[in-house]
């Protein structure tokens, strides 16, 4: 199924829901789209306040870093009510009927479960703020926005006993398992250090079944903190510190801007201006589809986008160009996570974040590493493009008219990196700027995009895309908290410079494990999960923080391509209706070419280092 069918099925099955349901759902898209553009103007207010008469907006920076916490738990919700929260299997799909509608009960129940331990927790956090009687601005009590957070795990855990089963026998089903695994954990048969493990091997089913990311990680950290005996109040607070860190603002306007790019034209007018510079050149077409792939990932942050995006719009061009159907599938499945490593990509951003190193190095320490990749990736594709160049010549004016054409949109990385490094805006503020010209350029320039049609719908993506991410994050942080503060990290560093004397076997040995935590974790959770664990261990061999950071991003850039459970081989399969196996066998090779690229970025640091330290004036 396309993109744009996924997207009229869900139209359908939205117009025949309920009234009730159709105006909650208003209602939240609504909400959402308006707490997007508080976002993104008052950032841009304060660049014009401080240029022009040097004030600005009383608490501007809490109230952004306060709304970004409305966008994930709306997002968040909005996600569970369209059943797109990120899980990390599907092996229910291969169970028979009757086993398979089991499956997908259980798994439900226990993020219904998850969640409504997260409302409950979440309210106590609230209560203690509310007594604090902090406020936010203009006298607005912090806690009416922290109320956000209980209010929308709740939402959730409902919508995860809705989409337990079609009927709603199986949906009272669900909600009795929920009811039964919460009752367990109220009133347990034994003592809770004893159910610990137990409790993590029915997680752990109830991932293999299909559960939501966010419960895998936040139904850990629920057990663990149980089993020790610690309160799990402190589980919101650790989600409400990562959600409101002043530089994550910056991911869901920088992601905004890529979904109005994805959502307008320019995918279209982007291929056009790379067809016409490289399109005649042997092995043009395969050039095309790593640049443009490397282009739309570094700004929508999500491969799996730029899949569904542009998949159906480069095959045809591959194919008419005579590379075989193998290789046009696994150089497609290969480049969609290729901008990964450029800026403002959204997981260069949260490392620095979890990091907590400047944005403006990590930006520009992925730009050779992140060339790198994506030179290699050309490179192979055009050595397996046919022999003989194509008989037309390169045509001078076709490639002046298609830049003209694209010239609002090719300025758009100006927009983006010129505000945040020439010394007028910081992150969250370039990435405000940066949205504010993707929606004006597609909305009123190009006119892609309708206003009042268009943009709620774009809005309510890219909130529902944001939301889903920073619930995994803001859940996941307390997991590794707990594996702070029982040590792990410290115990990681003792064992492995015990056993490893010599650097560069360390970084091989992280070379391995990364793809490993690459096939099987998503990019958000390992970032925030593997980050605090790998950092020590990066220390006490005297790497770099941003040179490890880069190695990181690298492997799990390939990581989406590693078989069995990289996502972007289901994508693949998923959008070019194509077995498993047949995209295993196409990406196969260029999966040894990008391992060679991860192995010159972790072995040659001044991939990485130089241009931070040429900005930096080191």
């Amino acid at each position: 199924m396309s993109r744009g069918e996924g997207s009229a099925a869900q139209e359908t099955r939205r117009s025949a829901a309920p009234l009730i349901v159709r105006v909650i759902a208003g209602a939240e898209n609504t909400l959402l789209f308006a707490a997007l553009a508080a976002m993104t103007l008052v950032p841009l207010a304060e660049i014009v306040l401080r240029s022009l008469f040097r004030t600005g907006i009383s608490g501007a920076t809490s109230v952004v870093q306060h709304l970004t916490l409305v966008v994930a738990m709306i997002g968040g919700a909005v996600a569970a009510r369209e059943d797109r929260l990120l899980a990390l299997s599907t092996a229910a799909a291969l169970l028979p009927g009757t086993a398979r509608a089991a499956a997908h009960i259980f798994a439900h129940a226990c993020a219904a479960a998850a969640s409504a331990f997260f409302c409950v927790a979440g309210v106590e956090f609230v209560l203690s703020e509310r007594e604090a009687g902090k406020l936010l601005a203009y006298g607005l009590p912090v806690w009416v926005v922290q109320a956000a957070m209980p209010a929308g795990f709740a939402v959730i855990a409902l919508r995860m006993i809705l989409h337990g089963a079609a009927t709603w026998r199986g949906r009272w089903i669900t909600l009795a398992t929920a009811g039964a695994l919460t009752g367990v954990a109220l009133r347990p048969p034994l003592e809770p250090a004893a159910m610990v493990p137990p409790a993590l091997v029915a997680l752990l089913v109830a991932t293999v079944l299909g559960t939501p990311v966010f419960t895998t990680l936040g139904g850990a950290a629920l057990i663990l903190f149980w089993g020790a005996g610690l309160p799990i109040a402190s589980l919101p607070i650790d989600h409400y510190r990562l959600v409101t860190n002043p530089t994550l603002p910056a991911i869901p306007l920088f992601t905004l801007a890529g979904y109005f790019l994805a959502e307008g034209g320019a995918s279209r007018r982007l291929v056009r201006v790379f067809e016409a510079l490289f399109g005649r050149m042997r092995g043009g077409p395969a050039i095309v589809t790593a640049l443009v792939c490397a282009f739309f990932t570094s700004f929508t942050g999500a491969s799996g986008v730029t899949i569904l995006a542009l998949g159906g719009l480069l095959l045809p061009i591959l194919l008419s160009a005579r590379y075989s159907e193998r290789d046009a599938l696994g150089l497609l499945t290969a480049s969609g996570s290729l901008g990964l490593l450029f800026p403002p990509c959204l997981p260069l951003i949260l490392y620095a974040v979890i990091a907590r190193i400047g944005i403006e190095e990590v930006f520009l320490a992925g730009i050779l590493p992140g060339a790198l990749m994506v030179t290699l990736t050309a490179w192979w594709a055009v050595r397996r493009g046919p022999p003989l160049p194509p008989k037309e010549s390169f045509r001078g004016s076709e490639a002046w008219a298609a830049l003209w054409d694209a010239k609002w949109e090719l300025l758009l990385p100006v927009v983006a990196l010129g505000a945040l490094f020439g010394g007028f805006a910081t992150a969250v503020e370039a990435a405000a700027l940066t949205a504010l010209y993707a929606f004006a350029i597609e909305t009123f320039v190009y006119r892609d995009l309708r206003l009042r049609k268009d943009a709620l719908r774009v809005t309510t993506e890219c909130g529902l895309l944001v939301g889903g991410v920073l619930l995994i994050l803001g859940v996941a942080l307390g997991f590794t908290n707990y594996l702070v503060d029982a040590e792990v990290p410290a115990r990681a560093v003792e064992w492995v410079t015990g056993a490893i004397q010599s650097r560069w076997g360390f970084l091989l040995l992280l070379n391995v494990f990364l793809l490993v935590v690459g096939c099987l974790m998503d990019i958000f959770s390992a970032l925030v999960v593997v980050v605090p664990l790998i950092l020590p261990l990066g220390e006490a061999f005297g790497i770099e923080p941003v040179h490890l950071g880069i190695i990181f991003l690298a492997n799990l850039q390939v990581g989406y391509l590693t078989p069995p459970v990289g996502m972007n081989l289901f994508l693949a399969s998923y959008r070019f209706h194509k077995p498993l196996t047949t995209v295993y066998r196409a990406v196969l090779p260029l999966l040894l070419v990008q391992v060679i690229g991860v192995l010159l970025i972790t072995y040659v640091a001044p991939f990485t280092t130089a241009l931070p330290r040429w900005f930096g004036g080191d």
